[in-house]
């Protein structure tokens, strides 16, 4: 049986404070979850908590705070290409386990490049604390005003320069993709080609960067700079065509594992060895860099340890703390058989 009055069936805060022995803040405090109390007095207000029974009404804190708990994760692709992406999946699971831990529940937003502003109009109506954008490209223009309404953070560099409060979690494209392009170089390889991702998002862009310095700085020229759109299919159609028109590469950096998968397997089509003739690296250490023919040398990018910091730095903002506007992932260099 519960120990406060049976008159009073629906227990308070000020009766968890007065059973705990400790001031009305310290409960505020304990079922807000902040690590600013001491364990004993965290002790006791959770034993108090168990034996009135007391029930923290969350809607009408929340209400109080102006909050909905709610964060979204805003996802500008299409269905097909988000289900696709292990990527996707990881930054995802990355964000959900930090976010297990707080209050705030994860909603999953895929916007369509058809209707991005049926997206903007549910982030500006109240209906969640902040939004993390993952995958951004420069025609979503829709998202550039919404920074001044609403704390976002971006997974990936945004190639909006003139927006303000722009905060980014992100790997050193530039530097990944230099370094996975250098291994090649190492082994002796010159005519280098590259299947970069898309120009108009931020990884694309620097990647393609990242190939070129370490190109020129070994005084070599590419045969082949081609565009791809980050999938196995369009690093298969552009190998193909490559080999089609007899192009003499020895060398080829996919800028994702999903690309040099598709590469591979084009390579694989036309009786040509790997690495024996040709070289082959990527970014990305995911089921297409590991399931590969043969498995690609790779940079891992962690995308797990991205959606984290994500999620950690996006509560911090909606609580009105300062954060830095760039957080750089580690990357690591994972040798493998392709180069």
């Amino acid at each position: 049986m519960s120990m406060h009055d049976a008159r009073n069936p629906k227990p308070t805060l000020e009766l968890v404070a007065e059973h705990a022995g400790v001031s009305r803040a310290t409960v505020s405090r304990v079922v807000n979850g902040s690590d600013r109390v001491k364990p004993a007095a965290r002790e006791a207000v959770e034993l108090a908590i168990r034996e009135l029974n007391y029930v923290p009404n969350r809607a009408a804190r929340s209400l109080a705070q102006g909050r909905t708990n709610s964060i979204a994760l805003v996802i500008p692709e299409n269905t097909a290409k988000f289900f696709a992406d292990p990527y996707f999946a990881k930054v995802v699971q990355g964000a959900a386990q930090y976010l297990a831990d707080t209050e705030f529940m994860l909603t999953l937003l895929l916007s369509t490049e058809a209707d991005p502003v049926k997206t903007t109009r549910y982030l500006q109506g109240s209906n969640v604390d902040g939004a993390l954008v993952l995958s951004h490209h420069a025609d979503d223009r829709s998202y550039a005003d919404l920074g001044s309404v609403l704390p976002m953070v971006y997974g990936g560099r945004t190639m909006s320069t003139d927006q303000k409060d722009i905060y980014v979690v992100d790997v050193d494209n530039v530097a990944a993709a230099r370094q996975a392009t250098e291994v090649i170089i190492d082994r002796g390889r010159t005519k280098l080609a590259i299947i970069a991702g898309p120009q108009d998002m931020g990884a694309g862009l620097d990647r393609l960067i990242g190939f070129k310095q370490a190109v020129e700085e070994a005084g070599l020229e590419p045969v082949a700079i081609e565009i791809g759109d980050f999938t196995p299919a369009s690093g298969r159609r552009i190998m193909r065509q490559l080999l089609d028109a007899d192009v003499r590469v020895d060398g080829l950096f996919a800028a994702s594992a999903q690309m040099g998968f598709g590469a591979l397997q084009a390579l694989g089509e036309a009786g040509m060895k790997v690495p024996e003739d040709i070289s082959v690296t990527s970014v990305d250490d995911d089921s297409f860099a590991r399931n590969s023919t043969p498995p690609l040398t790779t940079i891992a990018q962690n995308p797990e340890r991205q959606g984290e910091i994500m999620a950690e730095l996006l509560i911090k903002r909606i609580n009105g703390e300062q954060v830095p506007a760039w957080s750089i992932v580690d990357t690591r260099l994972v040798l493998r058989a392709s180069h």
